[in-house]
């Protein structure tokens, strides 16, 4: 019976450690792109400083997402046709990274000894606009990240890693 529950729980604990890896690297590849992006746009000699923030905010927003999968978020329309699903969590999960990327600038600015009232991003300066284009980009690049996760979970995920990168004899 024990060994059971250590198998059970081992198993369990690799198989969400294979999820939180693989979201890394999604987020992690992503965020880099934006690094660099904006590291070539600014003229910015920082590209290492900017990709190590890269993969701090690939991890925590990996975990994020995994805590919220585990919570069940934004899983009430799993039973519709598939583009609901996936436009749903594409919007919830967003909204989600986009709150704790306010809380992050939040404490950034309370870390460099800025009032908490002074890190709070202003709408007025045109952070509005920065954190909806931020939102939309976060949208449109989670679309293709659930409508993996949606059709493994119709299809069973070891039927789509096949279709995927088995090759097919038709």
């Amino acid at each position: 019976m024990r060994k059971e529950q250590i198998s059970r729980i081992t198993e369990k604990g690799l198989a969400e450690g294979k999820e939180f890896f693989w979201i890394f690297v999604y987020l992690w590849v992503l965020l880099g792109l934006f690094a660099i992006h904006k590291a070539i746009i600014l003229n910015d000699a920082d590209l290492i400083y900017h990709q190590g923030f890269a993969v701090i905010n690939a991890l925590v927003l990996a975990k994020v997402i995994l805590v919220a999968e585990m919570l069940h978020v934004a899983d009430n329309m799993k039973h519709r046709p598939l583009i609901y699903p996936i436009i749903f969590k594409s919007v919830v999960f967003s909204a989600i990274l986009i709150g704790f990327h306010l809380i992050e600038e939040i404490l950034t600015g309370m870390w460099h000894g800025k009032a908490f009232s002074q890190s709070i991003p202003t709408f007025s300066r045109g952070d509005l606009k920065g954190i909806l284009v931020l939102g939309l980009i976060m949208f449109v690049v989670l679309i293709p990240f659930f409508a993996f996760k949606e059709i493994g979970r119709v299809i069973g995920e070891d039927k789509l890693h096949s279709l995927i990168f088995q090759r097919q004899n038709r």
